[in-house]
């Protein structure tokens, strides 16, 4: 069988990035053969792997890919954007090194992989050691409890990074000009919603949403709540939480007593 030896010239030092992920990293080999002739203008198969720890270590991704070497014998590959057979590339914490690249090429063009190398990468572009960093600064959110945040997330933008969040417990009665004062106590909110001072009243919609969430965001009860929107010089919005219709009624006026549930955003 004949012996060929691939030369590694470029191993991820560059990077191509994209307006929305994923990011992909530019791979090139010069393949030779024992005589050190290159082997020019023919498909080479290639299977290449992202090991974690050592050169045996963990696989955290594996893709193949079916590159033409051109008349230098020069072959590029994206990692990132070949054919997955195990793992996430975008997933990889690329805080985590040490990182090695294995390589499995078949010469011929398939999948019978002769030839095996594996080398560190001694360096990872910026830009992906930037992007683990946004996500540890940056985290995603889904619609569901979370403390940190000080309490009930109940809207989520399309990326997760922001939203609208909803007290666990009420923050008292109040006539609506009260509302902001009891809002404002630190006293009247949980221990979580206590790390924020942003807290206000909902909007009409705001409280309709925080409605339709009722059995999850909890203790909301058949009471009525004050939304932050007037009707009037004397009315404002309310919602009742038993049939979840909203007033404006003269009924009752701003110097009523409501109840208080504060929202904040992040």
């Amino acid at each position: 069988m004949k012996k060929i030896f691939i030369l590694f010239i470029t191993s991820f030092f560059s990077i191509i990035c994209f307006a929305q992920t994923p990011e992909k990293m530019t791979f090139q080999a010069v393949v030779r053969d024992a005589s050190n002739t290159l082997l020019v203008n023919q498909g080479i198969g290639m299977k290449i792997s992202i090991l974690q720890g050592s050169s045996t270590g963990i696989s955290l991704y594996t893709e193949t890919h079916s590159p033409n070497s051109n008349d230098n014998g020069l072959v590029n590959v994206e990692v990132g954007s070949g054919n997955v057979v195990s793992g996430n590339f975008n997933s990889i914490n690329w805080n985590n090194g040490p990182f090695f690249i294995k390589t499995e090429t078949d010469p011929s063009g398939g999948s019978s992989y002769t030839i095996i190398g594996t080398s560190q990468l001694m360096s990872v572009p910026f830009a992906l050691h930037a992007k683990v960093a946004e996500n540890i600064i940056s985290p995603v959110y889904t619609v569901g409890l979370w403390p940190e945040l000080g309490g009930y997330v109940f809207w989520v933008s399309n990326d997760g990074k922001h939203g609208l969040v909803s007290e666990i417990q009420d923050q008292g009665l109040a006539t609506w000009y009260g509302a902001k004062d009891v809002i404002s106590d630190p006293v009247n909110h949980s221990t979580d919603a206590q790390k924020f001072r942003d807290w206000r009243l909902p909007t009409k919609f705001e409280l309709n949403e925080m409605y339709s969430l009722n059995a999850a965001i909890g203790s909301f009860g058949t009471k009525t709540y004050w939304s932050s929107i007037r009707s009037g010089s004397t009315t404002a919005w309310r919602q009742n939480f038993m049939s979840g219709l909203q007033f404006n009624t003269t009924a009752y006026t701003i110097s009523d007593f409501f109840f208080v549930r504060a929202v904040r955003e992040f």
